[in-house]
Order: C-alpha cells, then structure tokens, then sequence
C-alpha cells in the first residue's frame, strides 16, 4: 500500500522524531510503499497567500502552489499525520498543509451546493500525536486535534475509510516506560495499516 506520512516536528531530537521514526519501521516492516512527507525538512509554506485564497475555488488554478503536495496526497492509499498538540492544535506547518492542499477539487467536490468527499484513493488515516496536556483538559478544551483527524478529514476520504487516533497525554510528567509503551505501540499500528 502507498502511504504517504506527513511529519510535523522543527526538533530531530524530540519524542516526536522518535515516533516519527517508530511508524517508518511499521511501515517498513509490513512492506508498504512509504512517502515520507517531512514538512519541516521540505520547508512547506503554510501560510495561505492572498492570491492562493482568491483561486480557491478554481480548480485547477488553486492547486498551481501546491500541484507535487496535491499529486503525492492523491496517490496515497493511506494517510498517517505525526505530530505533537500545540495550543490544543495542530504545528502551524501541519494546519498550513491542510489549509493549502485539502483543496476543493482535491479533496472534496461541491455538488449542488454539497461538499462530497474526493479522496477516495485513501482508505485508511492514523494520527499519532502527543500532548502536554492530561486526557481531561484536552476534553474540556474539545480536543479540536482529534476532532480534524477522525471528523474533519475523514469526510474527506473513502467513505467507510479504518480511522485511527492514537495520543499520548500529559507528555509533561511522562515517563521513560510510557514514551517506550506508546512507541511500542505506534509501531505496531504502523505495522497493522490496511
């Protein structure tokens, strides 16, 4: 399966890059094909331009800043986000590839005035991401991380498509046996996408 892994950590040496590395080896081992999507590393712009958000609807023109990002999202099979939770959101990096990429024509059509989903090549989404924050603050805040992946950008795919989330919470008092268990089990995850 084609997977495409879209990585938003600035530090090679964080938990973040471990995990990182922790779902190229599932990857790796189940025999997937892996494009790793590093945003940092390519230098991803994620701000929307004035002029990108005046062709927005145009299709094809609102991809003309993007058209390689477009291309390898739509020849994934398979989409698996890494990152940490900021601000109970997304790295800006991460928010910008959303914002200028899962484009109307990209990754949902209107039809009638409907949005329809248009990624239907991906047929799995897992999210691996880590917060500073416990289980109920994140709760109490809406937890708006986990609502994009298994709400927002699971319109956007196959309908039916297998979602998965998986966060490790309180990353402030973690410790070396529950940073060693959740990459433990990102791998194995990694290791089971179909």
């Amino acid at each position: 399966m084609r997977v495409l892994v879209l990585y938003a950590h600035p530090v090679e040496t964080s938990y973040g890059a471990a995990l990182h590395a922790a779902v190229l080896e599932g990857l790796t081992a189940a025999g997937h094909t892996i494009d790793d999507c590093d945003l940092y590393a390519e230098g991803f712009e994620p701000v929307l331009s004035r002029d990108e958000r005046l062709a927005y609807h145009t299709v094809p023109d609102n991809q003309a800043g993007v058209a390689d990002y477009v291309r390898r999202l739509k020849a994934a099979e398979a989409v698996v986000l890494v990152h940490p939770v900021w601000n109970f959101g997304y790295p800006a990096i991460l928010k910008g590839f959303v914002d200028r990429v899962f484009l109307p024509g990209v990754s949902f059509k209107l039809e009638a005035g409907r949005v329809k989903p248009a990624l239907h090549n991906i047929g799995s989404l897992l999210a691996v991401a880590t917060y500073g924050a416990d289980p109920l603050r994140a709760f109490l805040a809406g937890d708006p991380p986990r609502k994009l992946a298994t709400r927002v950008l699971r319109a956007t795919i196959r309908p039916g498509a297998r979602i998965r989330y998986l966060a490790h919470y309180d990353m402030n008092r973690s410790t070396d046996d529950s940073r060693a268990r959740f990459l433990a089990e990102v791998r194995a995850a990694a290791a089971a996408l179909r």
